[in-house]
């Protein structure tokens, strides 16, 4: 009876534990504890410099620049445009973040500590990047099968942006070909700069 009894209650313990991994993602107070993370934030990936976990909820509030970068790509010279728009809006509440990724033409082949000594190095890029990871197909990560999924667009080659609003929720999608400095996207920027989260 009493072997039972543990059975059942590893039994029990082991579905609660299956129902909560499997319960959809709700928002969760972000990591300052003042406003709760949407959905589309709550992710946590490794950083590109140090691979220690970064949350995408210390972004709650700010109005978000997605990108994934390439090293070796026709528009690598856009990151010199980001780093840019970065150092002119942060102070407003833009982040740019990057998502190295080798899905495209196989232009980002480095390990992530090349990456960075390459974005820092030539770019002087200073913005949020995250380790490389994959944001097309079936491997995609979770981000970017959320942003697919809300524009319906997906990336078709590097260097193609989503642009967050500051509560989460709406979201932009820009193909490569558009640059930083691209009088759509800034107009955007400072449209969502000025909203109310």
């Amino acid at each position: 009876m009493k072997r039972l009894s543990l059975v059942i209650g590893a039994l029990i313990a082991a579905v609660v534990m299956l129902k909560t991994a499997l319960a959809p993602a709700a928002a969760t107070p972000s990591a300052e504890g003042s406003a709760a993370c949407p959905a589309l934030l709550n992710h946590t990936f490794p950083g590109l410099q140090d691979e220690k976990p970064r949350s995408m909820c210390q972004y709650v509030g700010k109005v978000v620049l997605v990108v994934n970068t390439a090293s070796f790509c026709g528009y690598t010279g856009q990151y010199e445009g980001l780093e840019h728009l970065y150092d002119k809006y942060k102070a407003r509440g833009l982040v740019v973040v990057g998502f190295p990724s080798n899905d495209f033409g196989n232009q980002e082949p480095g390990s992530n500590k090349e990456i960075a000594d390459f974005c820092r190095l030539t770019y002087g890029v200073r913005f949020p990047m995250f380790a490389r990871s994959t944001v097309v197909g079936r491997s995609a990560n979770p981000l970017y099968r959320q942003l697919g999924d809300l524009t319906g667009e997906r990336p078709r080659w590097n260097f193609h942006k989503y642009l967050i609003d500051r509560s989460g929720n709406t979201v932009k999608s820009f193909p490569s070909e558009v640059s930083p400095d691209n009088a759509l996207l800034v107009a955007t920027i400072e449209r969502l700069l000025v909203a109310k989260p």
